[in-house]
């Protein structure tokens, strides 16, 4: 008798009716699709060969710039996409609006060496999920990544420290200040107020209103001075709440 008769007789193999299909388990999920965006492209290899050991993340491109970014985002359409702030000829914070267009399921997470609280609010104000620091470990890099394709948000636990820091000092501060009456902003300081508010840096403020960058610079300390304020997050807070702006 043939040996697959036996088997099936036995138990140990598929019977007469059965075909390899009906024993096969629960098709594996598919891969987490990455883009990885860093002007270093020693780093993104090392990257690339850290999560080529996941099993469920898979690097399906790479990018050295912004603008290359949001071309590859368009193409690979990623499920995340890893990228660096600060990039010659388009940084990540400027790409990150583009690509939210091109691919609107795409979750971005910055992967920086900037500690500033000016460039993790202007990247969640232009559609980033998460903004960590390249001190972290190469595992933590991966759990983020599963972390934000879930639904999450990350923040590297020193920037979030320094966010509810922030949040905390504006907070006592407006308090203070709360039965004075708000301070006189000048038209073209109500102007460059309105753009910080939408996350424009202040290179691209310049373009906008034909001025110069230190133009821009000297009205955003103005503005700061006049409001008491020490940052710029903290300024279009406080010009919201206090109603000095409206943003539609």
């Amino acid at each position: 008798m043939p040996d697959f008769a036996h088997r099936a007789v036995d138990g140990s193999g598929p019977g007469p009716d059965e075909g390899p299909d009906d024993q096969a388990g629960p098709t594996p999920a598919e891969p987490i699709r990455v883009l990885v965006v860093d002007d270093h492209a020693l780093f993104r290899r090392g990257l690339e060969i850290v999560l080529a050991q996941e099993e469920d993340i898979q690097v399906v491109g790479e990018a050295g710039d912004g603008a290359e970014a949001v071309d590859k985002a368009a193409d690979l359409l990623p499920d995340i996409v890893l990228m660096d702030v600060r990039m010659p000829r388009r940084g990540g914070i400027e790409a990150c609006t583009s690509i939210k267009e091109v691919a609107p399921s795409a979750k971005i997470i910055m992967l920086t060496i900037s500690d500033e609280e000016a460039d993790l609010y202007e990247a969640i104000k232009a559609g980033a999920t998460g903004y960590l620091l390249k001190e972290i470990s190469t595992d933590e890099v991966a759990t983020a990544i599963r972390a934000v394709a879930d639904g999450q948000s990350q923040i590297s636990p020193s920037m979030a420290s320094k966010l509810l820091t922030e949040f905390k000092s504006m907070i006592q501060r407006t308090d203070e200040r709360r039965l004075l009456p708000a301070p006189k902003l000048t038209d073209r300081e109500l102007e460059v107020l309105k753009l910080v508010a939408t996350g424009l840096n202040n290179r691209d403020i310049a373009k906008q209103l034909f001025i110069s960058e230190n133009t821009v610079k000297n009205h955003v300390r103005n503005i700061l001075e006049k409001l008491q304020l020490h940052s710029r997050m903290e300024a279009v807070v406080y010009a919201m709440r206090e109603k000095i702006l409206e943003i539609r």
